[in-house]
């Protein structure tokens, strides 16, 4: 593999990941809800219930400002406050149905423009790419 070969893959992955970022944010443009409400969300509805501790190191943001994220989800009645069952002393975050919907739609939104993009490519290229994509992704999850 050539220097240059790594360059540009790496090139492509940062101005396609930037791409799809701009387009989310106008997509959630469209929800009450903000981009790290969003990655909140997804990360709650993925991973279930979540301390705010967990929540912060996930999003790598301050405990006081994944607090203050997490107030105006409750507020808004995306998220609710639990108290574990376990120990009683833990407070964890609870995705509550309107946080569901919200993370589908918008979801299924992203997913709808990601169709359109690739409608111009024949269907032996979508398959390449999303087994190139896969395999990608599980190397770079061996760490």
């Amino acid at each position: 593999m050539r220097d240059n070969q790594v360059e540009s893959i790496e090139r492509s992955l940062r101005r396609i990941s930037y791409t799809v970022k701009q387009k989310g944010r106008e997509i959630l443009n469209q929800f009450p809800i903000t981009p790290p409400q969003f990655i909140a969300l997804q990360y709650l509805k993925d991973k279930g219930d979540l301390t705010i501790g967990e929540l912060s190191q996930k999003m790598y943001l301050a405990f006081s400002t994944t607090t203050d994220l997490v107030d105006r989800m409750e507020k808004n009645e995306l998220v609710e406050r639990v108290r574990d069952q376990r120990d009683r002393r833990v407070v964890r975050v609870h995705i509550l149905e309107e946080g569901k919907v919200i993370i589908d739609e918008v979801i299924q939104k992203r997913q709808e423009y990601l169709q359109e993009v690739l409608v111009h490519f024949s269907s032996e290229e979508v398959d390449q790419l999303q087994a190139t994509l896969g395999s990608l992704h599980e190397e770079m999850s061996k760490d």
